[in-house]
């Protein structure tokens, strides 16, 4: 109580300010396809609606293998240099990207394992949260953790705002900005983890515990409620821009970021009140 008071508390604030922006990039990398997919088609490319539907669902899917792995590694490596790792890892989805759009005569099999890589910004979101829940004290656990959850997940509904806007360009759609836009930033954050960040001696994992929390009932129940919000919230968010550009064309896709918007908004919510009942 007291190192928390004099001193804890302030740590804990510094570490959540650059996890937030390392995250947050990481959910806009993660769904990055999801707004450029629908555009896919204006640059050349040949795909049908069930192949646009691919790939932004396989990023998703990845992203969710990850987090197994991302969050143990928060314990093997330390909190500030998995933080330094994830952030320059999501180079490769950036620059994968880019490349991509400007080949339409890519297979799409080669164009889904590039999507694929975009899977490693969901893992940021599982270490994240790992790393930063050491940081707080139980009391304050819930509050903490619904603000590094709301700055990552705005990173699906900045990147679902942005793209449009970066990518138009007097001779038409120039989709490889929005791969690029990310590298300075990614680069930014690995560098602000590194010098403002900080690794816990206390922060050392036991995989037992995770086989413990298998065994019991409340790890499936909740597990199928998250199914429901998390997996709702991020399964949707990916999937709009796609539906919206193919059943309707005449809306475009300026308001496809407003869902994401709007469930990022309301985690803090959550937090607070599992910190309160």
């Amino acid at each position: 109580g007291v190192q928390w008071a004099s001193s804890g508390h302030r740590i804990a604030r510094r570490n959540l300010t650059w996890s937030v922006f390392a995250e947050f990039l990481g959910f806009a990398v993660w769904a990055l396809w999801s707004i450029v997919v629908p555009q896919l088609n204006t640059v050349g490319f040949s795909l049908d609606v069930n192949q646009l539907f691919w790939l932004v669902s396989v990023p998703a899917l990845v992203g969710a293998a990850l987090r197994i792995p991302y969050t143990l590694a928060v314990p093997l490596f330390g909190g500030r240099n998995w933080t330094i790792v994830s952030a320059l890892l999501l180079l490769l989805p950036t620059l994968g990207l880019a490349w991509a759009v400007q080949h339409p005569e890519l297979p799409f099999e080669a164009l889904l394992a590039i999507a694929a890589l975009a899977g490693v910004g969901g893992g940021n979101f599982a270490s994240s949260m790992a790393n930063i829940s050491y940081f707080y004290p139980a009391a304050e656990k819930g509050r903490a953790l619904g603000v590094n959850a709301a700055g990552g997940n705005l990173g699906t509904a900045a990147v679902q705002f942005a793209v449009p806007l970066v990518i138009v360009t007097g001779a038409g759609l120039a989709l490889d900005r929005a791969g690029l836009m990310f590298v300075p930033l990614c680069l930014l954050a690995a560098a602000m983890a590194f010098t403002r960040m900080d690794n816990l001696s206390a922060a050392k994992g036991n995989p037992g515990v995770y086989a413990e929390a298998a065994k019991a009932p409340h790890t499936w129940v909740l597990s199928l409620v998250y199914i429901g919000t998390f997996g709702s919230f991020i399964g949707y968010s990916v999937a709009f821009p796609t539906l919206l550009k193919s059943a309707f064309p005449q809306v475009g896709l300026s308001i496809a970021f407003l869902g994401a918007l709007v469930g990022s908004l309301s985690r803090p919510l959550g937090g607070a009140i599992a910190d309160r009942v």
